[in-house]
């Protein structure tokens, strides 16, 4: 049987070799063709409409119909049309991943069609109807620790693990100013979680980026990046984080654990402000109060549902930029996540990284992810930083002195434990 969304993963050189497999290059003009136009050969070359099949994920539209997404939640001439009757019987929803029975385009159609749905979200359609809404799903604290711990020499995860934790159902801001180095910190994030925590799916949704850098991502990520490069159009750019929200929030839906990585809320708030009518009403910096709202809303979905499954957000969010509205965009947000992971510039043009400002950084209710004896470690830990003068004007030195401590012990446990136990000795004497 056909599936018409593994063909469109192929290249020219493969279509054309599969093509020359069915006879369909007599004349050897077939190579010639554009891509979209040699996929529609193939199909219509496999005379049994009833081996096709195709999936992706669904965008709905106003009227009530949508489309099956191929290309990165990216419109394009190789996706396939659903009509608003199969969305209403089945109950189908933005984000879902839908796989069945396609035929190819006929007449003046300019769109594969859905003809019979065979899986929503590798469920039975029976059994996805009776998924709950997310809006119906309680929120709890997060209490389940995602360990981003991943050897001696990963210093930046570790940092992280003690000094600003990650917990299933964060809500978390990297707060840093250009060139701190925080698309790194989320590179290495998303691979502590796929070593550590086979269990959870993990998105990267890259916002007005440079093309280099979605490359290098996709690259270096083991889970889905979505991306809409900074040459796009601004309504793509939003609707691109809309349609990977929908998604996160489909898997968690069905109790999976998600991580979604965002690089950044700040340039995805300015997109949505030049992409929405104007209210009439601008704050300082021009941004106005309206394009505020569908942001905030984004990152507001992250929690640990009571019963199973979670949806992790942790979004970049740019300072110092220049921008007065970057400033007020981080003011909006300031105090509306659990977590909060702070940069330090001075540390960055020093060459000490991961440059965070331990003083700053911190998680809410992180008491919940470990036993006693931990807390009372990290609490320590705490006091010495501060008697150090660990904040965001003394902390250089601070930082790089706990750096060097941290690479004299294998793990964070062994640096508590013997931090603990230094500092009873010391009371000792």
């Amino acid at each position: 049987m056909l599936n018409v969304s593994d063909l469109e993963k192929n290249g020219r050189p493969e279509l054309l070799t599969i093509a020359q497999s069915m006879d369909l290059d007599k004349n050897g003009t077939f190579g010639g063709l554009r891509k979209e136009e040699m996929v529609l050969r193939i199909v219509h070359g496999f005379q049994n409409s009833q081996g096709l099949r195709g999936s992706g994920i669904l965008e709905l539209m106003h009227d009530g119909y949508g489309f099956l997404r191929q290309n990165g939640l990216k419109a394009g001439p190789g996706d396939i049309y659903v009509s608003q009757s199969q969305t209403r019987r089945f109950g189908l929803r933005s984000g879902d991943t839908v796989l069945g029975q396609v035929r190819a385009p006929r007449g003046g159609e300019r769109y594969f069609g859905l003809v019979r749905v065979d899986k929503i979200n590798d469920l039975d359609p029976n059994e996805a109807k009776l998924r709950p809404a997310f809006e119906d799903l309680t929120p709890i604290f997060p209490n389940e620790k995602i360990i981003l711990e991943t050897g001696p020499d990963n210093l930046t995860t570790r940092m992280i693990d003690v000094f600003a934790p990650i917990g299933k159902g964060q809500r978390g801001l990297i707060v840093a100013p250009p060139k701190a180095g925080k698309t790194t910190i989320l590179k290495e994030i998303a691979a502590g979680t796929a070593e550590n925590h086979p269990e959870i799916l993990i998105m990267v949704v890259l916002i007005g980026e440079r093309p280099e850098e979605v490359t290098d991502m996709r690259r270096s990520i083991n889970g889905e990046v979505y991306a809409s490069t900074f040459d796009e159009s601004v309504e793509d750019q939003w609707r691109l984080a809309d349609m990977s929200l929908e998604r996160a929030k489909r898997l968690t839906e069905s109790g999976k654990d998600v991580l979604l990585l965002m690089d950044s809320i700040t340039r995805a708030t300015r997109a949505c402000n030049l992409a929405l009518p104007s209210s009439g009403r601008t704050l300082s910096g021009g941004i106005d109060p309206v394009a505020l709202y569908p942001p905030k809303k984004f990152f507001g979905a992250a929690r640990n549902v009571e019963f199973g499954g979670s949806l992790t957000i942790i979004a970049n969010c740019l300072i110092d930029t220049g921008s007065r509205m970057d400033e007020v965009i981080y003011e909006e947000f300031k105090g509306t996540g659990n977590m909060e992971l702070h940069l330090e510039r001075r540390l960055a043009e020093k060459r000490i990284f991961p440059a965070i400002d331990i003083g700053r950084s911190s998680t809410r209710r992180e008491e919940l992810f470990y036993d006693d004896t931990t807390t009372q470690q990290i609490l320590l830990l705490r006091r010495m930083v501060g008697l150090l003068g660990g904040d965001s004007v003394n902390g250089n030195d601070v930082t790089a002195t706990l750096l060097e401590r941290l690479k004299e012990r294998p793990t964070n446990a062994d640096f508590l434990t013997n931090l603990a136990r230094d500092a009873t000795r010391n009371k000792s004497r």
